[in-house]
């Protein structure tokens, strides 16, 4: 293929997928090899005769072989040659890979993307240009089916990412590396052979020069197969990513750092929506995507998605936690495991008590019964005849082993097993408080259950009316 032709073609792509823009700095990552050849010399075709460009030629020195000096000055003087400053750094990939416990490849590959991006930030440059064309397309999408991922993986490399607030652009991904030497060789232009390309040590290279070959015996277009796999999937991933987010703004509710929904709105909506809102809140949380894998999200949805209600903590790992409290399930971090605790005595009635520990107000007064029309009471008020009440008043966080003589009920019963019955979270029983009369029995759960204790009644002269209300 002619130089013309491919700077057509990515001229093509750049217009459909919004790579550029007039005068952008763009930071072309060079390595020596025949792809980024190929690709500096198509942008300066471009921000020469078609859309002003400024460009930087970006080059990283790993040192891993003999030919590392060679390369880089290949690459310098290529870049001199065409006019465009040259930056290039040396990098200490075997120290980084003790740091960090990385293998080879993933650890040359975060440095690398390291120095670009810092190259990128003191240009001021929009974005990255990188060489990644079909071939290396489709051996990412094969590698990712080898590993089990789903629809997204099988997008493989996008057109252009954003990380770091610089965007990652691939010109080249849908050219093929037969096109890209074949204008070398036309134009005359030097590249470099890495061999270590040709060593099956390196998945990548195992999947290119065994496994996508022996897949070839079976469909001698399985390159091309693998990409418009990848075309189409990209279209249906990014049509599911949209319909997840519709379906985020309409479930979830999110206050601080928690996010939460109710089990029934997630119940009905598809199953392929559930596992997207799922990765998408761990997203929005910043939550490893190593964590995330297939099984952990279905483990989690089949969870969520029980019918019966339940309570349950699932840790995320990270320090993040999700939690299913009956209809209602939240991702938050994971939170520190102490219990609220505080104690109020009243030796009289007070207008207002301030109960700063779980952000109530309790408020009291007392009324003559012949001077009082009552509307029906809310679930955080109660009242009691005042004259039958023994003080001090006590109000207070409730305690191990509690019990309540529930008004309508014979006997005593569990405080624990009240709340339980009456499904309230466990993370929201910490703020229940218990009031207490000077007889050391609990007389009412805010918003629960009234004990039988001091009733109002026909003989009742005067009233106590408490209620407790968010500060």
């Amino acid at each position: 293929m002619r130089m013309h032709l491919l700077v057509e073609h990515v001229l093509r792509t750049a217009e459909e997928q919004g790579l550029w823009l007039p005068h952008d700095t763009i930071i072309v990552a060079v390595s020596g090899g025949p792809d980024s050849v190929a690709l500096l010399h198509i942008m300066h075709e471009i921000s020469q005769h078609h859309m002003p460009l400024n460009l930087i030629c970006a080059h990283v020195h790993h040192g891993f072989r003999v030919e590392s000096d060679e390369e880089a000055l290949l690459v310098e003087n290529l870049a001199a040659s065409l006019g465009i400053p040259f930056v290039m750094e040396a990098i200490d990939v075997p120290a980084y890979m003790k740091e960090s416990g990385k293998g080879t490849q993933e650890a040359a590959r975060d440095k690398r993307y390291e120095f670009l991006i810092k190259t990128a930030v003191n240009y001021d440059a929009r974005s990255i240009a990188l060489a990644h064309h079909a071939d290396d397309q489709a051996e990412t999408v094969l590698l990712h089916l080898l590993r089990g991922s789903g629809p997204s993986g099988l997008v493989g490399m996008k057109f252009n990412r954003t990380i770091k607030n610089v965007e990652l652009i691939r010109p080249l991904l849908r050219i093929y590396k037969t096109d890209l030497i074949d204008v070398c060789e036309s134009e005359s232009l030097v590249y470099a052979i890495d061999p270590s390309n040709l060593q099956t040590k390196y998945r990548r290279n195992e999947i290119r020069l065994d496994i996508l070959p022996y897949l070839g015996q079976y469909n001698g277009q399985i390159t091309q197969g693998l990409n418009q796999l990848s075309s189409v999937m990209t279209a249906e991933d990014d049509y599911v990513e949209q319909a997840t987010e519709k379906v985020y703004h309409e479930l979830v509710r999110k206050v601080d750092e928690r996010f939460t929904f109710s089990v029934s709105s997630f119940s009905g909506i598809h199953v392929a929506l559930q596992r997207r809102l799922i990765k998408l809140i761990l997203n929005y949380m910043s939550v490893d995507s190593e964590l995330t894998d297939y099984n952990k999200i279905e483990t989690l949805r089949d969870g969520i998605s029980q019918k019966a209600p339940s309570t349950w903590s699932r840790d995320l790992g990270g320090g993040f936690v999700c939690i299913r409290e009956y209809d209602v399930v939240t991702f938050q971090p994971k939170p520190l495991m102490q219990r609220v605790r505080y104690t109020y005595q009243l030796n009289a009635v007070v207008p207002e008590l301030m109960v700063s520990e779980i952000g109530k107000i309790l408020r009291m007064v007392v009324h003559l019964r012949e001077q009082t029309s009552w509307s029906p009471l809310k679930g955080h008020e109660a009242v009691f005849d005042s004259d039958l009440l023994s003080f001090p008043l006590t109000l207070r966080c409730r305690q191990d082993g509690d019990t309540m003589k529930v008004m309508g009920l014979n006997g005593s019963k569990k405080v624990k097993d009240i709340l339980m019955d009456d499904k309230i979270p466990p993370s929201l029983r910490a703020h229940i408080p218990m009031i207490l009369d000077g007889n050391n029995q609990i007389i009412w759960i805010p918003g629960i259950r009234r004990s039988i204790h001091a009733p109002v009644s026909q003989h009742t002269t005067s009233i106590l009316h408490m209620s407790l209300e968010d500060a």
